[in-house]
């Protein structure tokens, strides 16, 4: 522990500098299962604006010119730093973000695999050829091509604190945009390591910055004009806000959800319970995707019922280092009680807690993976995005029942439908009101590459290498 606290970094990288923050604004973060402090400084503050503007536009100016080839080598190189340095990446997640040590490691397996994926679609930016021999017009040919729009603005959440600060990195160096990137205070440190990968790999000065700003500083750069995206990452209360303050600049959104999954009667309930069980509590439930509500056709519930509560008391709850551990700690005190507090008004309100229910463990900030059955669809627990180790269970009589309820909320980013019946896969591909559905699997399945993002209060925009990439350049019209 104290040797690898040696190489995490107190520090942001601006311009190709590692400095400290100007802010009277003091962050501690800490392990979040054992609380020791892994780093303490200051945030970036408001007086350091100009310098990250700068130095973001310098980067931009210097990255634009770089050839395909170029910028494809650096990705690389970013990937094969990640590799060289994988265990002090999968340490680092598992400690400041609480993330069970093999979930750390896909994480970082992922975001290789990320930088790899990039390197080869920036070969693959295209324009297209435009017939305009019509109305009288002869012998004129047009095509688009594909420009980097400038410098973007990147915040990135707690709960994959590599993969998805690469997630915008990755594309913003594939378009040839330099990016100015805000980890999660709650998580900051795998996002600092990447100015080492910066500098490693050889990205111009200003390419990527990594800060920690306090909240004036912070707003202050997003409205700013120099930055043509921003790209959130978050809780739908401060996306949107940020999207009403960011002025005429492209905004992308992906701000989770309350994923539902359908279980449709004649489902095989043993060859996938286990899948949906973790889909629910790995990681304590801290991923946009968990699987929250459980819509059950009533033929099956019983039975889906009792295979669930001898899944869930199989799971390995405590030390995110212990390589068997499923369910860890959530991220700090606040979302602890808060989780404790929504269940306590469900159960008011007329939910059974099935399984669960509780605190755990206070000290390590870890809650008993939850059950309930019976929650109204007004209940907290239900209507938002609970973030943390509990689903509900829900019986219905059809499936056009389980589609209407499913469809039942302001959220809209994954959701999973177990059906063996053609005719309820199409039923659910024209009903859904969703960005992804995914059939005989949980709502949490992503691969990097796919485009991913939702709609309704689940954002705005898509990532995924080809997609992000789509939106942070833009197509010029040439005709000849």
């Amino acid at each position: 522990m104290k040797n690898m606290n040696k190489e995490l970094i107190g520090q942001h990288f601006i311009g190709g500098q590692w400095v400290d923050g100007q802010s009277e604004e003091i962050i501690q973060v800490l392990n979040k299962y054992d609380g020791s402090v892994l780093k303490e400084f200051s945030l970036v503050g408001i007086g350091q604006k100009e310098n990250i503007i700068m130095a973001s536009m310098q980067g931009f100016k210097s990255l634009r010119k770089w050839s395909v080839e170029e910028r494809a080598n650096c990705l690389k190189l970013c990937a094969k730093y990640i590799q060289n340095h994988f265990k002090l990446f999968k340490e680092c997640i598992a400690m400041e973000a609480g993330k069970p040590i093999s979930y750390a490691k896909g994480e970082v397996e992922r975001a290789i695999f990320n930088l790899n994926w990039c390197s080869e679609e920036i070969k693959r930016i295209n324009g297209e050829v435009i017939n305009v021999n019509f109305m009288g017009t002869k012998n004129r040919n047009s095509f688009t091509k594909r420009y980097p729009i400038g410098p973007i603005l990147g915040i990135s959440p707690f709960n994959f604190p590599l993969n998805l600060a690469l997630h915008k990195i990755a594309p913003a160096v594939a378009a040839g945009c330099s990016i100015t990137l805000k980890p999660s205070p709650q998580a900051p440190l795998s996002a600092l390591l990447l100015g080492q990968m910066a500098q490693e790999s050889g990205l111009p000065d200003g390419a990527l910055n990594v800060i920690l700003s306090d909240v004036e500083t912070s707003e202050t750069l997003v409205r700013d004009e120099h930055f043509k995206c921003l790209s959130f990452t978050g809780s739908p209360k401060i996306g949107w806000y940020l999207k009403s303050i960011a002025g005429k600049k492209k905004v992308l959104l992906e701000l989770g959800g309350n994923a539902p999954i359908i279980i449709d009667k004649g489902v095989d309930i043993d060859a996938h319970i286990e899948s949906i069980v973790k889909g629910i509590f790995l990681y304590s439930g801290q991923i946009c995707i968990s699987t929250q509500r459980l819509i059950v056709l009533g033929d099956i519930y019983e039975e889906f019922i009792q295979s669930l509560l001898i899944e869930i008391k199989k799971l390995e709850i405590g030390d995110p280092m212990d390589e068997e551990t499923v369910v860890g700690p959530v991220i700090d005190k606040k979302a602890l009680f808060r989780i404790k507090e929504w269940i306590d008004e469900a159960v008011a309100e007329g939910a059974t807690i099935l399984h669960g229910g509780h605190v755990k463990d206070a000290t390590k900030n870890i809650f008993e993976p939850t059950l309930l059955a019976s929650a109204s669809k007004n209940s907290k627990v239900c209507k938002e995005e609970a973030f943390g180790p509990l689903a509900t269970v829900h019986q219905v009589s059809t499936f056009q029942q389980a589609l209407e309820l499913a469809n039942d909320t302001q959220f809209g980013l994954q959701v999973g439908v177990f059906t063996n019946t053609l005719e309820h896969m199409k039923m659910a591909m024209e009903e859904l009101e969703y960005g992804g559905v995914l059939f005989n699997s949980i709502p949490g399945f992503r691969c990097d590459h796919m485009p991913y993002g939702g709609i309704k209060e689940s954002g705005l925009g898509r990532e995924g290498a080809k997609y992000a990439i789509q939106e942070f350049t833009e197509p010029r019209l040439f005709v000849f």
